[in-house]
């Protein structure tokens, strides 16, 4: 009868007994545990600079950061705490400043996937998908809009012509960033008040068409005309710009300008070092080498507001060809019929100038020039003005006033000059 029990007594013993070999375990990989966090949180507490000659602004950089780590939100959202670890965490890991810790836990960079087959870009013809992605909000959104719609049927007929000269031609779809940085509030957005005012538009003017082209072409476009939006687009770590890009550029191209290139540098810190050679600069006038270079533009006195930004000449694209260092983007002109030039043909004036000048300030000081032309023909202008004419132009040329795009084009196509 007690045999049985006995049999319970010794399970019960090997149970325990297993019981307490697993205490014991867990106690010792307790143990093991803390004992490597100190190790751990003894080295961090003790990083030296590394002297690595492979890596000489090391020092320099930890001694930068110590002292103004905290003059950007985007180094402690990368773990940047005060300590001199990590700030060889950061400047090795995120930046590339300093080596790699041996002691931080650093998986094998798995071997990159092979990219992906580029798509083919293909003509594209529904430029209402291109008016939606430009946006509203803005009167200079409206005119580019206005202006791409009046040309539409031409663009369309352009681009069939090219893909019939292109027959079965191969290429590559680009994703393309289109930032155009005068138009955001950070730098003023001095355009959009002015578009229905007589304001320049010629800016305005080739972006529409810039647009249009591209979309054509069948590339992947991003519109931007904010900050916000630029920064989404580039994943840029959120803080004032110090820090670099920590994923790849998701862009082919970027083309903005000079206000869109002042805000990149600032919010993509290293990266935009990295990433310049993809970025075309529309420039309405043209950069020299001799203002691009900075050293030199320094040196001889050449410094303005607009060069040194030591890009390749080639990556400013102009309106007019005024240098053949810069590339020579252009803008579209309407196509006439032969009915349509001999109307214009019959109906020019030849006494008839009109004088290209929107605002009052650009006819001072003009008017002896302009008397001496009044003499052999009639002078017409287009100055816009709220209330008074203003003094600057003189009483015998005739003013329009503001004229949408159609009627002025009507009032040159009668000038003779």
């Amino acid at each position: 009868r007690f045999q049985p029990a006995a049999g319970l007594m010794e399970r019960i013993q090997a149970i325990a007994q297993n019981v307490s070999d697993i205490a014991m375990k867990v106690d010792q990989i307790l143990r093991n545990s803390l004992l490597n966090g100190k190790v751990v949180e003894g080295r961090r507490d003790q990083c030296e600079v590394p002297r690595d000659p492979k890596y000489p602004d090391c020092a320099g950089k930890v001694e930068w950061m110590r002292a103004r780590w905290t003059s950007d939100p985007c180094y402690a959202f990368f773990g940047v705490d005060g300590t001199e670890c990590s700030f060889l965490i950061y400047l090795s890991e995120v930046e590339w400043f300093c080596p790699p810790l041996p002691w931080r836990n650093r998986t094998a960079a798995l071997p990159s996937p092979p990219p992906p087959p580029r798509v083919q870009a293909a003509f594209q013809s529904d430029l209402a998908r291109l008016l939606e992605l430009i946006g509203t909000g803005k009167e200079s959104l409206s005119f580019m809009k206005k202006r791409i719609r009046h040309l539409a049927q031409q663009w369309l007929r352009a681009a069939r012509r090219l893909e019939h000269k292109l027959k079965d031609q191969q290429r590559d779809q680009k994703h393309i960033l289109i930032h155009i940085g005068f138009l955001t509030e950070e730098s003023g957005d001095v355009f959009s008040p002015r578009v229905l005012k007589g304001g320049p538009l010629g800016e305005m003017v080739q972006w529409a068409d810039i647009l249009a082209a591209l979309f054509l072409l069948g590339h992947s476009l991003r519109v931007t005309v904010s900050l916000k939006e630029l920064q989404s687009h580039l994943g840029v770590p959120p803080g004032r710009g110090n820090c670099p890009l920590t994923s790849p550029l998701p862009f082919d191209l970027i083309y903005t300008d000079y206000h869109g290139l002042q805000q990149m540098k600032q919010h993509m810190g290293l990266s935009f070092k990295k990433y310049r050679c993809r970025v075309r600069v529309i420039d309405t006038f043209g950069t020299e080498p001799a203002y691009n270079h900075e050293e030199y533009a320094t040196l001889r006195g050449y410094r303005t507001n607009w060069g040194y930004w030591n890009l390749q000449p080639t990556q400013f694209m102009t309106m007019f060809p005024h240098t053949p260092d810069n590339s020579f983007m252009g803008f579209v002109s309407e196509e006439l019929n032969k009915t349509e030039r001999q109307l214009i043909k019959s109906s020019k004036v030849s006494s008839m100038a009109v004088v290209y000048g929107k605002e009052a300030s650009i006819w001072k000081g003009k008017e002896k020039f302009l008397a001496i032309l009044n003499k052999y023909m009639e002078i017409h202008g287009t100055v816009y003005y709220e209330t008074q004419r203003p003094p600057e132009v003189p009483a015998f040329v005739k003013n329009h006033g503001l004229l949408p795009q159609h009627e002025f084009q009507q009032l040159l196509r009668k000038a003779k000059v």
